[in-house]
């Protein structure tokens, strides 16, 4: 019996890795602790929400009482770490906040397991899950000069497309250039402190872009469906050029659940899709495919597309090599974007209820009222 912390679990990865480790683990006892902000929705685990060996918590990281409390009560043996402010606009417009729920919630987290399990570090594991962005940006070349996208091979063998000949691994140096990246770099830190200092148990992985079903809708892929089916204009960044590597959420999930009992103590591990694509590129996949399952003609809403203002301090790119994640635990991505692209945008036209709750905002006044007092 183990007696698992997932933190973050009604947002858009957690839910997928809650979901995973309820159904996958009957003799685990799952406590799904989030704040429940506007990403958190426990809609996305409506289907396992009675399930015997799930619990749902509603607690800030922030409160290091709260949370001892909840390891000492629940005897928790792990946490997996997903509780986080993600949205790299959001941070731009309000940094403070950021830090406080990145840097010092994970502090929290990490200052209350240190207290319950007091030294006593066997069966125990602390993984922290960061992002690509705290290893700043890519340039798109190739050594002998050859137009991007061009056919590479990582350094597990594995081929793929690429804008570039370098690649994001686990011994590059920290050059967040965001306040989202900067809040994430210092709690991956602070993890890795813990296990230095005192020889807390920890993992870290970072991972690139993540895709698929339950995400909130101010993230590029649900937003344009969404907007493509109410033919709302399309707002791209500055030339629509920005690369990015892109990986289906529940291999994501999967990969959390093979480090989580197989990663090795105070490693890191990236976690990616080999799967680069430029903006504007997926963007245009991403119109194709719901013009077709809506049954409009194919590219029909092209001219939705507007560009504006880039970011400020947008990154060009960003590459993960998984390579040490495929050589020494054998995992690797299930799905050819294109599967997952199709698959995602079929669970955002047939759940048209979902995204009206998340949009209207309805979803917070409930778990507002619902909570309220507790």
């Amino acid at each position: 019996m183990k007696n698992i912390i997932i933190t973050g679990g009604a947002g858009f990865i957690g839910s997928h890795v809650v979901r995973l480790f309820v159904n996958k683990y009957p003799n685990y006892k799952i406590i799904n602790l989030d704040k429940l902000t506007y990403a958190g929705n426990l809609a996305n685990l409506k289907d396992i929400e009675d399930k015997p060996n799930y619990k749902f918590v509603r607690m800030d990281i922030c409160d290091l009482d709260g949370v001892l409390k909840l390891m000492q009560d629940e005897q928790v043996d792990g946490i997996i770490h997903l509780a986080a402010e993600s949205h790299v606009d959001r941070s731009i417009k309000d940094p403070f906040t950021f830090a406080q729920t990145n840097v010092m919630g994970t502090l929290s987290l990490l200052q209350a397991a240190k207290a319950y399990w007091n030294g006593e570090w066997e069966g125990k594991r602390f993984y922290h899950i960061s992002t690509d962005e705290v290893y700043g940006a890519l340039e798109m070349t190739h050594p002998d000069g050859i137009e991007p996208p061009f056919t590479t091979k990582a350094s597990s063998g594995k081929h793929h497309l690429a804008y570039g000949e370098k690649f994001f691994t686990e011994d590059l140096k920290y050059q967040p250039h965001s306040p989202y990246s900067a809040a994430k770099a210092s709690s991956d830190h602070f993890v890795r402190a813990f296990h230095d200092t005192f020889g807390m148990p920890t993992i870290v992985t970072n991972c690139s872009n993540n895709y698929g079903p339950y995400q909130f809708p101010e993230k590029l892929i649900p937003l344009f469906i969404n907007n493509i089916r109410h033919r709302k204009p399309l707002p791209v960044y500055g030339k629509g050029e920005n690369v990015r590597d892109w990986l289906y959420v529940e291999d994501h999930a999967r990969a959390i659940d093979l480090i989580f009992h197989e990663g090795k103590i105070a490693e890191t591990y990236n976690i990616g899709g080999f799967n680069e694509w430029k903006n504007i590129d997926i963007i245009k996949v991403v119109i194709n495919t719901v013009d077709r399952l809506l049954g409009r003609k194919e590219g029909e809403d092209m001219d939705l597309i507007t560009y504006v203002t880039d970011r400020a301090g947008h990154d060009m790119r960003y590459a993960i090599d998984s390579s040490k994640l495929q050589r020494e635990l054998g995992w690797e991505p299930s799905l050819q974007f294109e599967e997952g692209i199709e698959k995602t945008v079929r669970w955002y036209l047939d759940n048209q209820e979902w995204m009206d709750n998340v949009t209207s905002g309805d979803y917070q006044k409930y778990y507002d009222d619902m909570y309220q007092g507790r």
